[in-house]
Formats: structure tokens, sequence, C-alpha cells
């Protein structure tokens, strides 16, 4: 029973490391999506829009849901109360 909780534990710790990745990555990258939309906007003119916030927003929309996967088991997201009634049918 011990080593069900740690492995539960594990890939717990797993999913939330994935998620620290994911929002490194979607900073950067939407970083360099500010820097090339400021810099190849010669004129100053912002008549185009700023674009950026297309990918923002989309990929936004993702790293929230990966991190309600990552830190919130509460719920009906909760695998445990899922299993519980799943065990005792």
């Amino acid at each position: 029973m011990e080593e069900e909780k740690d492995d539960k534990l594990w890939r717990i710790a797993q999913e939330r490391v994935k998620f620290k990745q994911h929002l490194v990555t979607y900073l950067l990258c939407n970083m360099f999506f500010v820097g090339l939309w400021f810099f190849a906007n010669d004129s100053g003119d912002s008549s185009d829009g700023f674009w950026p916030i297309w990918p923002m927003l989309g990929w936004g929309l993702g790293l929230s849901m990966h991190y309600f996967r990552a830190y919130q088991t509460i719920g009906i997201f909760n695998p445990e109360k899922e299993y519980d009634k799943l065990k005792n049918k």
C-alpha cells in the first residue's frame, strides 16, 4: 500500500515539473514573439495590431488546463473520488 502512494506522489511531482517546463517555454516564446512584433514594426504605427496576443491567448488556455491538471485535483476532477466510486460499485 505504501508503494502505491509513493507512485502517486511521483506522478504528481512529474506532472508539476512538466507544467513548470511548459510555463518557461511559454514565457520565452511569447517574449520572442513580442520582441519580433516590436522590432518588425518599423513605423511605430500599430495599425496591424498586436498580433502576439493570439498565440498568447491560445497557448495560455492550454497552459491553464495544464496547471489545473498538475495542481488542482479537487471537485469533479479528483481521480481519487472517481476511483472510490468505481471501487464501491
